[in-house]
């Protein structure tokens, strides 16, 4: 069994953007290797309490070796965070002091061939978060219409050769399925342009993250669990979010800017008429983006975004320049 190591990203800046204090409560929906977890703890001791969320039944379980020493301060959940309200409330933290999101997949999943997430190896195509999950990568590779394939390399991925890619899967697997990362991997290498090649990531690497994001359905899951995230938030408390593709920080970047507005009224109304308040305020304006030095620590840190906000109990001050 993997040691389950996982450097986690921006962990300073997201600590000290929810401010953990003695005895509040915070939410972890996205465990992992425990990083943020147990800084969340350390920063709430004697008696601040953390739910901690993940799909993955490996992670929960180096966690729970990794955080014993905080005993019963740390409730662990194994299910998807788009049900966070419902686990929140079945665990009794509710109101929620902060509640941290770190998205994508972590190093220990990726890292492992069995679990079909890189191309990297070659093993069976299966990029489930959870294996109880019914459906894996082979299948959707093997099933979908070649319209769809082509949808979610385009929309999942932004894989400018979509088209191409779907067409030469849905020619292949009528001669035999497609059943291992290898096996997709170079047939993606196979059509995709020389030039296009030679620079830039792996050929593969869109795709992979375009059939990653289908199977485990995880902007549908991130829109539910920021929402539901957001009901249970005390006033007063943060959400900190750190993204690592365009479609997860633009769909963050959304929710938090509808939190943060308020007046929509035409701007020639005299007085406004919606009545429409800021449910939240930025806490930074700007994204957080790793330091040259983390980036040169873990390259896949290169790509982070963490964005914060703070529900609201009056009139919202100024968002700060950085974290703090």
């Amino acid at each position: 069994m993997s040691s389950f190591a996982h450097t986690s990203v921006l962990l300073a800046e997201t600590i000290a953007g929810i401010a953990p204090r003695d005895g509040g409560t915070y939410i972890d929906c996205t465990l992992g290797g425990g990083g943020h977890s147990e800084r969340l703890l350390e920063a709430s001791a004697p008696s601040g309490r953390l739910l901690a969320i993940d799909l993955d039944a490996t992670a929960i379980t180096h966690a729970r070796q990794r955080l014993a020493r905080f005993g019963n301060r740390v409730t662990f959940v194994q299910g998807n965070f788009r049900l966070v309200a419902a686990y929140a409330a079945a665990a009794g933290f509710v109101p929620a002091d902060g509640i941290v999101f770190d998205l994508g997949v972590s190093s220990p999943q990726f890292d492992e061939p069995e679990r079909g997430f890189s191309y990297r190896f070659d093993a069976p195509l299966d990029m489930r978060m959870d294996p109880r999950q019914p459906v894996t990568a082979a299948e959707l590779v093997q099933t979908l219409p070649e319209t769809e394939l082509a949808r979610i390399f385009a929309e999942y991925g932004e894989e400018r050769f979509a088209r191409r890619i779907a067409r030469a899967i849905v020619v292949r697997r009528q001669r035999r399925p497609i059943t291992t990362t290898g096996e997709l991997a170079e047939l993606i290498k196979s059509v995709v342009p020389a030039p296009a090649r030679r620079s830039g990531p792996h050929p593969a690497r869109r795709v992979f993250q375009a059939l990653r994001i289908a199977v485990n359905d995880e902007l549908g899951a991130l829109r539910e669990a920021l929402s539901g995230a957001f009901s249970i938030l005390a006033p007063g408390g943060r959400m900190a979010v750190i993204s690592f593709h365009s479609l997860e920080d633009r769909m963050v970047k959304q929710a938090f800017a509808s939190w943060c507005q308020g007046c929509v009224c035409p701007p020639d109304f005299p007085v406004c008429r919606c009545g429409r308040t800021p449910q939240a305020r930025w806490v930074v304006r700007r994204p957080v983006t790793p330091t040259p030095a983390e980036v040169a620590a873990n390259p896949r840190a290169r790509s982070a975004k963490l964005r914060i906000v703070e529900k609201l109990t009056a009139s919202p001050p100024p968002a700060q320049g950085d974290v703090g």
